[in-house]
């Protein structure tokens, strides 16, 4: 698969805050749920709101080309807010669940789990996009926190790369290491989130679960998101620093190139 500064090279990846980031493969550039909004509470309904206390490392308007937004859901701000949903109308294809295809119109396509789509690509070939299973929550979680995707990225001659969406299943990565495994990047939505939902049970994976998924996935390289910029995400940098350390996988990690 080649050494970490070789699928560096190959696989750039910038990270925005939040779950947002550019990620470029096979000539094409994909956005992962676009969060741009500014610092402040953001309504859920039902007198639900989640904080947000950083601003985007970037404005939207200065991204550049997007081919593809990988949108592993629409139904949660800190995935896809006011800004995020401004910026869906000038995109060519955004791949995201199939309820939120509905929901989006537009040039939104919905995907089931494991189905794929192939995109050209510059130079002749393609890129396939796979949707994978994620679990946004607890076991029985779906009807209350909604449906959700992640993505693998995969051509002939790259290394392969997964996007996990907000998954809390650790066997869920299982079953996707069992059909992709090794994969060569892994971009783990982390930070532990957790709200009023479930008795505060996990949202997301914590710290230790996402050096476990990156154990499970053989990750050459891991780069985390989803754990700053949100009240609701209960561990950070210095936790997933911790964790990896502790299982002997932090010279995986790679904290993205900043925005």
């Amino acid at each position: 698969m080649g050494d970490t500064r070789t699928t560096a090279e190959q696989t750039p990846v910038r990270v925005f805050g939040g779950p947002t980031a550019l990620i470029g493969f096979g000539g094409l550039i994909f956005l992962t749920d676009p969060a741009f909004d500014g610092p402040g509470d953001y309504s859920r309904g039902k007198g639900r709101s989640l904080t947000k206390t950083a601003p985007s490392a970037i404005d939207p308007a200065d991204l550049g080309p997007v081919d593809a937004v990988l949108l592993s859901h629409d139904e949660h701000p800190d995935n896809l807010d006011d800004s995020g949903r401004a910026l869906l109308a000038d995109m060519p294809l955004v791949l995201t669940t199939r309820g939120g295809a509905q929901r989006l119109g537009g040039t939104a396509r919905g995907l089931a789990p494991w189905e794929s789509v192939d995109l050209p690509r510059p130079d002749g070939g393609t890129v396939t996009v796979t949707a994978t299973p994620a679990q946004h929550g607890p076991e029985g979680c779906e009807p209350i926190s909604g449906e959700v995707v992640g993505f693998v990225l995969t051509a002939a001659d790259l290394p392969s790369v997964y996007v996990s969406g907000d998954n809390a299943s650790l066997a869920l990565v299982e079953e996707i290491a069992a059909r992709f495994g090794p994969v060569d990047t892994a971009v783990l939505f982390a930070g532990a989130a957790r709200t009023g939902l479930f008795d505060g049970a996990l949202l997301t994976l914590d710290s230790a679960q996402a050096a476990q998924a990156a154990a499970i996935l053989g990750a050459r390289r891991v780069v985390p998101v989803h754990f700053d910029s949100w009240a609701h995400f209960t561990e950070g940098r210095d936790e997933l620093v911790k964790a990896f350390t502790a299982a002997g996988l932090l010279d995986r990690v790679q904290f993205g190139q900043a925005g």
